[in-house]
C-alpha cells in the first residue's frame, strides 16, 4: 500500500482502488519530509494547482501564515520600544555595531549592579569615654561657682538645689557610655569592698570636698527626698536592662544608662556625708513594694556601704533593720545572703568596731539591733542541724559581738528594763525548742533577762505553765551552771520566791493527776527547783558563816589596834549583812 497525502485524495481515489484502504498523513508534515516532491506544482491564487490539482487548505494556511507574521511583528515592535525607553539616545547608522557592543556592556554592568549591592557607609563613632577620664574634666572651681549660682536661685528650694546638684554630674559623665560602666554586671559580681569604691575611687578630692561641705548645709529632710528620688532613677534603670537582657533592643539598655554615673556619684556623696539621711528612709525602703526583690538586694547593699563609711553605726543600724529581715525570709537566695553578710563583716572589721558600736548600742533613743532583730540574728545563728547552710558558720563567728551590742546599756534603766522584757517573750519559746543548741542559748539569754530587770521573774510566773518545757530547760541551766549565773542574779531574793511557787505549781499539778508527757517534765521541773533551792540555802548559810568570821577578825584586830575608835562600826556591819553580799 502507497501513502498518499491528504490533499491528494481525490486524485488517488480517481485512478487508484486499493479495495477502500488508504493510508493518510498530513500535508505539512509531508512536506517537511520531501521538500522537493512538489516543487513544480505551483499554487494558483484561487487555491488550485499548476497541474491541474486542488490544495482545499491553502486559504486557511495563509490565514494562518499572516496571523504569524502579524504576531512576529507586533513582538518586534513592543521589543524596539522597549530598547528605546532604555535607551532613547541612539547613535547614527554607521555606528550600529558599537551602539550593539555600547548595549551589551550597559547590560552586563547593569546586571553587576543589580548583584552586587553598594555599602552602606558607616557613621563615624564617637571616642570611648571612660568614667575616669570623665571625672579628670570636672573642676572644683567651675562646680564651686555652680553650687553658689543655684544656692542663690532656689534658695528656698533644696529639693530643686539637689536636683540640679545631680545633673551637674550627669552632665558631666553624659559621654560615659554603659559599656564603660556597667553597674549592674559590676554590682552582682563585685564584693562589698569593691562595691564601697564605684564610683567615688574617680573623684578628685578637691571635687569631693567642695560636693560635701556643701551638701552638709542641706537639711535632712531635702536630702532624704534625694535618696529616694536617685534610687528610683536606679531602679527603672536596673528595670530597663533587667528587660534588655530578655529580649529587648541592646540600643535602648546603652541609651538609658548613659546618665546613672552622675547620679550615684551625687547619692554617694550624700550618704557618706549625711548619713542620717539614709536612716529617715528606711522606713519607706522596708514598706514600699518597689524597693523590695532580690535583684535589688545589691544595690541596697551599696547604699548602706556608703552611709557605713561616715558612720558604722548607722550602717549596723540599716543592716539590722532592713537587710537582716530579709536573710530568715525563704525567698532569699545565696548570692544575696552572702551579699548581706559581707556588709556586717565588713563593719565589724573596722578597727575599734566593737568598742564604738557597744558604746553607741543606743542611737536617739533607737537600738541598733532591737530585741525583734535579735530573735532573727539567735535563729539564723543556732538553726536545726537539718536546716545549716554554709553561711550558718559565718553567722556564728560574728554573733557574739553582735550580741553583745543587741544587750548593751546603761543596767537598770528603764528603757533597758523595756527591753529586757521584750526579749524574755522570745527567749521563753526559744528555750524550749528542740534544737539543743538554741535551747542552750536562748535560756541563758533568759537568765540574763532575769538579772537585768526584777520584774521578768513575775513575768516569768506568769507564763510558766504554759511554757513549761521551756521553763524546765531555764531551770536545768541553772543548775548545771549556778557558779556562774548565782553571781548575777544578786540578790537572789526574787529567785528564791520564783522557785518555791513552781515547786508549789509542780507538786499540785503532779497530784492533780497530769498526763504521763507532762507529768514527766513536772517531775523535772521539781528536781531542778529543789538543786536551787538547796543551793541558795547553802550559799546562804556560808555568807553568814564568812560574814561572823570577818567581824570576828575584825574585833581582834581592833583590840590589838591602838585606833580603835577609827572604826565605823556601822559600816562593817552594813557591808556584811547587805543581800548583794549573797
Amino acid at each position: 500500500m502507497e501513502s498518499v497525502d491528504l490533499n491528494e485524495t481525490h486524485e488517488t481515489n480517481t485512478h487508484t482502488v486499493d479495495h477502500g484502504w488508504q493510508k493518510v498523513t498530513y500535508a505539512k508534515r509531508q512536506r517537511k519530509a520531501k521538500p522537493n516532491a512538489d516543487a513544480g506544482d505551483a499554487a494558483s491564487p484561487n487555491g488550485t494547482l499548476a497541474n491541474g490539482g486542488r490544495n482545499v487548505f491553502s486559504s486557511i494556511e495563509k490565514q494562518s501564515e499572516d496571523r504569524r507574521q502579524r504576531i512576529l511583528e507586533a513582538q518586534r515592535l513592543a521589543a524596539v520600544n522597549a530598547e528605546v525607553s532604555v535607551k532613547p539616545k541612539r547613535r547614527s547608522d554607521g555606528d550600529d555595531d558599537e551602539d550593539e557592543d555600547s548595549d551589551l556592556e550597559d547590560s552586563k554592568e547593569n546586571g553587576k549592579a543589580e548583584e552586587v549591592k553598594k555599602p552602606k557607609q558607616k557613621k563615624p563613632k564617637k571616642p570611648k569615654v571612660s568614667v575616669a577620664e570623665a571625672a579628670a574634666k570636672v573642676d572644683s572651681a567651675d562646680l564651686a561657682a555652680f553650687l553658689a549660682d543655684i544656692s542663690g536661685s532656689f534658695e528656698d528650694q533644696q529639693d530643686i538645689q539637689m536636683m540640679r546638684f545631680a545633673d551637674y554630674f550627669g552632665r558631666a559623665f553624659s559621654g560615659v557610655s554603659a559599656s564603660q560602666f556597667p553597674w549592674v554586671k559590676m554590682f552582682r559580681e563585685s564584693t562589698v569592698a569593691k562595691l564601697a569604691d564605684i564610683p567615688l575611687s574617680q573623684i578628685s578630692d578637691a571635687v569631693y570636698k567642695t560636693s560635701v561641705d556643701w551638701i552638709n548645709q542641706r537639711a535632712l529632710e531635702a536630702l532624704g527626698s534625694f535618696i529616694l528620688w536617685s534610687l528610683g532613677c536606679i531602679l527603672d534603670d536596673l528595670a530597663a536592662q533587667n528587660a534588655g537582657a530578655k529580649g529587648a533592643k541592646k540600643a535602648v539598655q546603652q541609651a538609658s544608662s548613659k546618665s546613672q554615673v552622675g547620679i550615684f556619684v551625687a547619692l554617694a556623696m550624700v550618704l557618706r556625708r549625711k548619713p542620717d539621711a539614709l536612716i529617715s528612709v528606711l522606713p519607706t525602703l522596708r514598706e514600699n513594694s518597689k524597693y523590695q526583690g532580690q535583684d535589688k538586694i545589691p544595690v541596697i547593699v551599696w547604699m548602706m556601704t556608703q552611709a557605713s563609711q561616715g558612720d558604722l553605726a548607722v550602717g549596723l543600724y540599716s543592716w539590722s533593720h532592713n537587710l537582716l529581715p530579709v536573710v530568715s525570709s525563704k525567698t532569699c537566695n545565696p548570692q544575696s545572703r552572702d551579699l548581706i553578710l559581707q556588709l556586717v563583716e565588713r563593719i565589724l572589721a573596722v578597727p575599734k568596731a566593737r568598742t564604738i558600736l557597744i558604746n553607741g548600742a543606743v542611737r536617739k533613743g533607737e537600738r541598733l539591733i532591737p530585741p525583734s532583730a535579735f530573735e532573727i540574728l539567735l535563729r539564723v545563728t543556732f538553726p536545726a542541724p537539718s536546716a545549716r547552710v554554709k553561711a550558718t558558720e559565718r553567722f556564728e563567728a560574728i554573733y557574739p559581738v553582735l550580741k553583745e551590742v543587741a544587750l548593751a546599756g546603761s543596767h537598770g534603766s528603764k528603757a533597758m528594763r523595756q527591753v529586757s522584757q521584750q526579749i524574755l517573750n522570745f527567749a521563753i519559746k526559744a528555750s524550749g525548742e528542740s534544737s539543743p543548741e538554741l535551747s542552750k542559748e536562748a535560756a541563758g539569754i533568759f537568765i540574763w533577762c532575769l538579772s537585768e530587770n526584777g520584774d521578768c521573774y513575775r513575768q516569768w510566773e506568769d507564763v510558766y505553765l504554759d511554757n513549761l518545757e521551756a521553763s524546765v530547760a531555764v531551770l536545768k541551766r541553772l543548775s548545771e551552771d549556778w557558779k556562774e549565773y548565782s553571781v548575777k542574779l544578786v540578790p537572789v531574793d526574787h529567785l528564791r520566791e520564783t522557785v518555791k511557787d513552781f515547786k508549789l505549781k509542780n507538786e499540785k499539778a503532779m497530784a492533780g493527776g497530769a498526763d504521763a508527757a507532762e507529768e514527766a517534765l513536772f517531775r523535772n521541773a521539781d528536781k531542778y527547783c529543789k538543786v536551787i533551792l538547796g543551793r541558795l540555802s547553802h550559799g546562804y548559810g556560808c555568807v553568814k558563816f564568812v560574814a561572823f568570821v570577818a567581824v570576828a577578825v575584825a574585833i581582834g584586830a581592833a583590840v590589838m589596834s591602838p585606833s580603835i575608835e577609827g572604826w565605823d562600826w556601822n559600816k562593817l556591819t552594813l557591808a556584811f549583812s547587805s543581800p548583794k553580799s549573797l
